[in-house]
């Protein structure tokens, strides 16, 4: 496997919330979810070191064993929350969280794993490619998302807008009838999509974090084929320079209504 990636943090001098990784066979993208900064924790840890250290993880556990990607997702929720478990309240459901997107080479095969809203793109070869997301927080976040979206970004009643959506969906976080991300029980890995492909069948696949894939469906600016591409073409850096000039040619979400102006961006481009 070939990977080339770019990412970067939403607003310069800050904090990016989005870990990619790689060993020669597989590839990881976490997006840590981000929290208002008027809404407190209470766990001490920050959103990039939850991305961060699981990302780690489950690279060091990918890189020891052939297991499935859901099991080592479990191992690897299960081992972080070990390492807070004693110093921080985790019981309140609050704890820093993230997307998980992994991709594994076996032999003639490629696994496959998506918990969350990070997107896996394989390159099949034909007209549309396949394109794997898991759309379960769009369907509970999409009343209050609504809301958010009508309010010019950057004023004070955006900010309220986006405090009562982070609480509304909070109450669904890896509940049955809501969506799934890593936090702290391990039993979400179950609920990630997972599948595998044959090797010769993906020509090239790419993994993006919902800050470089708003290009296509937020902005409406490319398709999936495009954003193919772009990454294919002239590499991960264009895909996210094509971001954020859309994100700065409407930064108050008047043409694109949206919950964060500028968002982090990772794009990675996998080459078999």
């Amino acid at each position: 496997m070939r990977v080339t990636f770019a990412t970067e943090p939403a607003h310069h001098g800050r904090d990016n919330e989005d870990f990619i990784g790689a060993t020669a066979d597989a590839v990881v993208l976490l997006d840590g979810a981000t929290a208002p900064a008027e809404i407190t924790s209470s766990c001490s840890h920050t959103v990039r070191w939850y991305s961060h250290t699981l990302g780690s993880t489950l690279l060091a556990e990918l890189a020891q064993t052939i297991a499935p990607l859901a099991e080592l997702l479990a191992k690897g929720i299960k081992h972080v929350t070990s390492l807070h478990d004693f110093t921080c309240n985790l019981s309140r459901g609050d704890s820093p969280s993230s997307t998980v997107a992994m991709l594994r080479r076996i032999g003639d095969r490629l696994d496959w794993l998506v918990l969350s809203d990070s997107v896996l793109i394989l390159d099949t070869g034909t007209a549309e490619p396949m394109v794997i997301c898991d759309d379960r927080l769009d369907h509970i976040a999409a009343p209050t998302r609504a809301r958010l979206r009508a309010l010019p970004a950057g004023t004070p009643e955006h900010a309220e807008a986006l405090r009562e959506h982070v609480k509304a969906i909070g109450e669904y976080r890896n509940r049955d009838g809501g969506f799934w991300v890593a936090a702290t029980d391990p039993l979400v890995a179950d609920r990630a999509l997972t599948g595998t492909v044959p090797t010769d069948k993906v020509r090239a696949a790419a993994l993006l974090s919902d800050g470089a894939s708003r290009l296509v469906d937020c902005f409406h600016l490319a398709t999936w084929r495009d954003a193919l591409d772009i990454l294919n073409q002239d590499g991960p850096a264009e895909l996210i320079r094509r971001v954020r000039e859309a994100e700065r040619s409407d930064p108050h979400g008047e043409r694109w209504p949206r919950g964060k102006a500028f968002d982090d961006a990772t794009a990675v481009r996998v080459t078999m």
